[in-house]
């Protein structure tokens, strides 16, 4: 596993107000679970984080305002950073995303250490 950087898939989908039934939690658990399981079976994952809906957004001139960014009717739901080869080793990773089925999105992105 030589040559391997780390690469964020930042997980989107469309928020919604209706909530899912304890058996749509159920199987989205199980769901997760299995494609976090397997990159870390692999030696592939870093870290992953599920978002909240609570929150703040702080702007230049120092103002807050309550909520969530929501743009084009889309949110970040979590992320995950895995070790890939390339980009497309990660996008291929990514591919297995369950939020896809969920008719969320996954962005793929390189990390520059700082």
């Amino acid at each position: 596993m030589n040559n391997q950087s780390e690469f964020m898939l930042l997980f989107r989908f469309e928020p919604s107000n209706e909530q899912p039934t304890p058996e749509q939690l159920q199987e989205m658990e199980k769901h997760w679970g299995g494609f976090i399981g397997n990159v870390a079976s692999q030696g592939k994952l870093v870290s992953t984080h599920q978002l909240g809906f609570d929150g703040k957004r702080i702007f230049a001139d120092q103002t807050t305002e309550e909520g969530i960014y929501v743009s084009e009717g889309l949110t970040i739901g979590g992320n995950m950073i895995i070790k890939a080869t390339s980009v497309e080793e990660a996008t291929l990773i990514a591919k297995n995303c369950p939020i896809l089925y969920m008719g969320g999105s996954v962005e793929v992105r390189d990390i520059i250490q700082m």
